[in-house]
Parts: C-alpha cells; structure tokens; sequence
C-alpha cells in the first residue's frame, strides 16, 4: 500500500478520536494570523500528554476544561505552532503521522505552523546530534539523499492534508552541527551539504516556507558567527536565523547576568546578525521555571522589543517534572500562568 495513504489513514483515525477541536475555523491559508509576529508555542509532547490523560484548563475561576492548543490561542494570544519531526521513534511519538495529526488541529484553528526536523530517532540538541539508526551504514550521498527524502515525505504529506508550514527548520539547535559525526561543523563542506539538502527539499514542496537554521544559547553571539560564517564561506542557504534562549540554562553553564542580562545579550545579538548576514531572527524557543510565571512575562515581554520575526514557548503545556524532571513549561495544575501574557499584549 502507498505510505502516503497508510499515514493519512492514522491521521484521519488520531482525528476522529480527538474531540474539541473547531473544524470550521479558518484555514491556515487564509488566516488573518498570516503576517502576524509571531507568538507561539511548541507543543509536540501534547498527543502523548492527552495519551497519558492529562487535561487542560482556562486560568480563571471556571477551571472550564479545553483542547490545549484551543486553549492557548484563546486564552494566551498565541497564533503559531510548532512540532517537531524525529526520523523513526521507537514510540511513534514525532512520527510523520503524529505530526500531521497535530498539525491539522492546529491549522484549523487558524494557527501557523513551524515543523522543526530533528535527523534523529530522537533528540537532536547541542549535547546530542546522533543520525537515525537507518541511515548510519550508508554513504554520505545517500545520507543527503535520506534527509532530503524525508523531508519531502514529511512536507508532502502535510501539504496532502492542507496544511502548509509556515517556517521550516533544518535541524535542530544544530551548534556542533547535525547528524554526527558527518555533519559536524568541524567538515564545513559536508554539514553545508546536508543543510542546502534540505533547503532545497523544502523548497521544491513548499516555495514559500521560510527555512531556518536554529542554534542555542542566543545569547551568545560567538556560536552564531561561528555558524553563519561558515555558511557564508560554504554557501550554506538558509531563509532566517533561529535562536533559543533560555535563562535557566545560560546560568547552569556559567552565565552570571541573570534573565535580564541573558535578555539584553540576546537582543543585541539579534540586531547584530541581522546587520551582519542580512537574514532576519526568530526566536524559536524560550522557558523559564513554572514557579516564576510573573517574571518569565517580564522576560518575554523585555525580548518582544527586539527586531525578530515572533517567539515560540517550548513546552508551556508541560506538567511539573514531566518526562523525567522537565521544569521549564508555565502550566500549573492543568492551567496556564501568567507567563504567556505579553503574547495577549501585543
């Protein structure tokens, strides 16, 4: 059987199990959220927080029980989603068709979409960029074509449900590069190739997608110039620079300046790049304790002054603790705090 017809066959059954969901909302098409900035929230552990029975409510006296991502564009302002894709996970978890389920609820509630490719079987990030398992025997010419593959299976497969990403990332906090050890930024040439596979594989789908590549820690403007340097020198294409920026994290690896120091940094590095390589700045993920909702909205709203194209929450739907000790989210007891608020302010 087609595979394409297999995974449209589990989306349509992850969709008709799912309820609360406005199917009569705008497409996102035709959103009027189009050009907004950006406001937005990552939410690829929702299907598997539904799975587990966790339930969302308003932040009011009510406690009225709703979809999340309903709740989140409702009740927080945001109008943008992002999911991110793993290659073959054991659990099924960011899997092509766990996407797509998410992704279609999201589109018809009129909200943009940002896919954000791992190259992994699992987590990609600056400590582990590992290569799916399947593609590890083969040769670098085949890898490239691996990955340009999957993303057109990915973002065909999308598009066959009417759901057309907004911003594409390829790889995810690539720092060290992606798909280890062959894509390390130490081999300029073939991490450039790998990132320029698939640009071009988004490109061929989606013409109109902006594709970013994404780095941590945006407060530092060193990896940065290390990165975008090398692209420059290479001919690496890439449509935006994406950047994460996480306090927390800034102050376990030495950082001394606190939120607002890692805030001021992180701006000024946004104009600096903008100037330097000419791409504009999204900034893909931010987060901070549960605990400190009132001051996380201090620090978003403090990075809402800089020139970037939005800001995207990672997680904020994360109960305290999940997934093994994950502390970062603004959810408490199933309701959003008043982390998100700036989102509703602009």
């Amino acid at each position: 059987m087609n595979k394409l017809l297999v995974l449209i066959g589990v989306l349509a059954i992850g969709i008709g199990a799912h309820t609360g969901v406005a199917s009569d909302r705008p497409s996102q098409k035709t959103s009027s959220l189009k050009k907004a900035y950006a406001k937005g929230a990552d939410v690829g552990w929702l299907s598997q927080l539904e799975a587990q029975g966790h339930k969302f409510y308003t932040p009011d006296a009510e406690r009225k029980e709703m979809e999340c991502m309903q709740l989140l564009r409702d009740y927080c302002g945001v109008n943008s989603i992002r999911l991110r894709v793993w290659v073959n996970p054991k659990n099924g978890w960011n899997s092509i068709p766990d996407v797509m389920a998410k992704a279609k609820r999201a589109s018809d509630l009129g909200l943009r979409t940002m896919i954000d490719f791992h190259f992994s079987d699992h987590w990609a990030d600056p400590g582990q960029q590992e290569m799916p398992e399947a593609w590890k025997s083969l040769s670098f010419e085949d890898q490239k074509k691996a990955l340009a593959n999957h993303v057109t299976e990915t973002l065909t497969a999308l598009k066959n449900i009417g759901v057309t990403p907004e911003w594409v990332q390829i790889g995810n906090e690539t720092t060290p590069g992606m798909m280890l050890p062959v894509g390390s930024l130490d081999n300029p040439e073939q991490l450039t190739a790998l990132n320029n596979a698939g640009y071009d594989a988004v490109k061929a789908v989606l013409p109109n997608a902006k594709v970013i590549v994404h780095l941590d820690n945006g407060h530092d403007r060193e990896r940065f110039d290390r990165m975008f340097g090398m692209f420059e020198k290479h001919g690496g294409k890439y449509d935006m620079i994406g950047m994460s920026i996480y306090p927390y994290w800034a102050a376990q690896n030495g950082y001394k300046g606190g939120w607002k120091g890692v805030a001021d940094d992180a701006i000024a590095n946004i104009e600096y790049l903008k100037e330097r390589y000419g791409h504009p700045v999204m900034i893909c993920e931010v987060g901070m304790p549960y605990d400190q909702g009132e001051l996380c909205a201090e620090f978003i709203r403090h990075l809402m002054t800089a020139d970037s194209e939005g800001i995207f929450y990672w997680e904020p739907e994360a109960p305290e603790g999940y997934n093994g000790g994950y502390n970062l989210g603004c959810f408490q007891n199933g309701a959003p705090n008043a982390a998100l608020t700036p989102f509703r302010e602009k």
